[in-house]
């Protein structure tokens, strides 16, 4: 069985970095998608103490990943990098389920789930 969310070394080295700096080195990285965006959907990622009996539980680069089993089908695939360039850093989000996609590239939509779009 593939895991539903990659992330790669490139990104775990980031979030351990902000793990550190947050003083959240004992947390969960918890990746999810809500309703909103411009285009429906949006991705969120945060540090969460409690594991649900709802989660996909993950290990990765020495990351502890949970991702709810119903956000799980619109995650799967994906991979989550970071890249770094001379105007800075940031997260990139590759899902393949996405069909479209705003400017800001954090909303999204699928073929079977299209949320809720809201003002960019």
């Amino acid at each position: 069985m593939t895991d539903v969310v990659k992330i790669t070394e490139a990104a775990a080295f980031q979030i351990k970095d902000m793990m550190k700096e947050h003083e959240e080195e004992n947390a969960y990285l918890r990746v999810a998608v809500k309703g909103g965006g411009c285009s429906g959907l949006s991705y969120g990622m945060g540090f969460e103490h409690e594991i649900s009996d709802e989660d996909q539980v993950l290990e990765q680069h020495g990351l502890t990943i949970l991702v709810n089993k119903q956000d799980a089908p619109i995650l799967n695939g994906t991979t989550i990098d970071y890249k770094q360039s001379m105007m800075g850093g940031g997260f990139t989000i590759d899902n393949p389920n996405a069909i479209a996609s705003c400017g800001c590239g954090s909303s999204f939509r699928t073929a079977k789930n299209a949320g809720t779009p809201e003002d960019c």
